[in-house]
């Protein structure tokens, strides 16, 4: 395995602000990355034995709405400089979770110590870039304004099955005024490299969700009276495969808490 080295190791004035990010969670910061690095997209991490990266992929093919795919590491490689030049998948996120046997057993700000060159890394996309969009529509995303992790929630929701890999849907709720959720609905389908529109709007119930103000990940937040929850296909969905596959081992970053990349959210669009 070629070994690289970060190139950037402190910041300059005419950094941009993704590497800005990934520098101070390399030197420590453990912090919710929504609102983080305007402009730039954000990604999932699901870190893998290689003789389950091929399956896993399947499992990303079958399922692009919650897991869609925006960059994947050689073998044993923790580099994977398409998403950013200077990126170390070891130390440039918030937080992390180690998983034995499907399980986490740990929740470290660098994962060097258990790095192993069997290991893929894929990068699945983010519904922070989309809330860029909504924002610029003057829409309020409450997570963001009360400062807190998005709230996400297993469902009822099948995902299609691959190797090992089966289970329900995660997804993220946003509320909405009824004609807002419609105008969000409009905005995020152009973003399906990021999940894209909503997979269901109010009544949490209809995908096996007893209790809104008790996420499963992330934090709740208040739904006004004159508001709906409007769910999104989340890329914490991995997390919630792996516990069901009880896989002997794997790494994810820490929900709400994810990679920020080089990639420009404008790019994520298709209309």
């Amino acid at each position: 395995m070629t070994v690289l080295v970060a190139a950037q190791q402190t910041e300059t004035p005419d950094m941009p602000r993704s590497r800005k990010a990934r520098l101070a969670y390399r030197n420590g910061l453990v912090a919710s990355t929504a609102g983080v690095a305007p402009g730039f997209v954000q990604g999932n991490l699901a870190i893998l034995p290689a003789e389950y990266a091929s399956a896993f992929h399947r499992f990303c093919q079958l399922n692009p709405k919650p897991c869609p795919i925006i960059g994947m590491s050689d073998v044993g490689s923790p580099y994977i400089p398409s998403l950013g030049a200077d990126l170390d998948i070891r130390t440039d996120v918030p937080r992390y979770r180690v998983w034995r046997d499907g399980e986490v057993v740990d929740e470290p700000t660098d994962v060097t110590s258990y790095w192993r060159d069997d290991l893929v890394t894929f990068v699945l996309g983010c519904s922070f870039s989309f809330e860029e969009a909504l924002l610029d529509e003057g829409m309020p995303i409450r997570h963001i304004e009360k400062n807190v992790r998005v709230p996400m929630y297993r469902t009822n929701i099948a995902c299609g099955e691959a190797g090992p890999f089966a289970g329900p849907m995660v997804v993220s709720m946003r509320p909405f005024k009824p004609a807002d959720a419609i105008r969000a609905v409009q905005i995020t389908s152009r973003y399906p490299a990021v999940h894209g529109a909503p997979v269901h709007l109010g009544h949490p119930h209809l995908i096996g969700i007893k209790d809104i103000a008790k996420p499963d990940y992330g934090d709740p937040v208040p739904v006004a009276d004159d508001e709906i929850p409007v769910f999104w296909a989340c890329g914490v969905t991995p997390q919630s495969v792996i516990n069901a596959a009880k896989l002997p081992f794997a790494i994810t970053h820490s929900p709400g808490l994810m990679l920020v990349t080089d990639l420009k959210n404008r790019t994520m669009a298709v209309i």
